[in-house]
């Protein structure tokens, strides 16, 4: 019984390391990444794709995306869906190829990247409270039901808030080597 309710609260803590690790790599740091385009869709033939499902994508120089359609006929979808997305780049096409040039960063906009990474590390930090929240409800409630008795039930309580603040120093370790990514280039 407890030994599930940790193995539930620990996948949900490496859920919620893996999302914000998978946010943080789609924040622009002014140079070139593929994952840059996680989550931009094409419409091909009515149907949202993602861009890597449609297209030959790559970074041939640090500061350049090079898309290359398997279909050229969906060049301006792409165009479209790049300039539809919050990226804050314009693409151009030579009708073959779209190339996304990264514009370096001003210092201005590097620390609002930074505030922006900021604030998604502390929602992150949330979503570990919550989790460690949900966990202590159901070790309460498995003491309630008579399932574990009150010495367990403290015990795990102690053994969850040090998974809780494991994770939470995870949290600041990503969030301070994106922090230095970010103003270092």
């Amino acid at each position: 019984m407890k030994e599930d309710v940790f193995q539930k609260f620990q996948e949900e803590m490496e859920k919620t390391i893996g999302a914000l690790n998978k946010s943080f790599s789609r924040v622009r740091t002014g140079r070139a990444s593929i994952a840059l385009l996680d989550g931009i869709k094409v419409d091909y033939y009515g149907t949202a794709t993602p861009i890597n499902q449609v297209a030959n994508v790559s970074v041939p120089e640090s500061r350049q995306i090079l898309i290359v359609p398997w279909d050229a006929s969906i060049i301006n979808a792409i165009e479209k869906a790049i300039q539809k997305s919050d990226l804050g780049v314009t693409p151009s096409n030579d009708g073959k190829t779209v190339r996304l040039a990264i514009p370096q960063l001003t210092e201005e906009r590097r620390k609002e990247i930074a505030k922006t990474v900021k604030k998604m590390a502390e929602e992150g930090k949330i979503k570990l409270r919550n989790a460690r929240r949900d966990a202590n409800e159901e070790l309460k409630t498995l003491k309630k039901n008579n399932k574990i008795s009150e010495d367990e039930m403290f015990s795990a309580q102690e053994e969850v808030q040090k998974l809780t603040d494991l994770y939470i120093e995870k949290t600041d370790k990503i969030l301070a080597a994106k922090e230095k990514e970010i103003m270092e280039i």
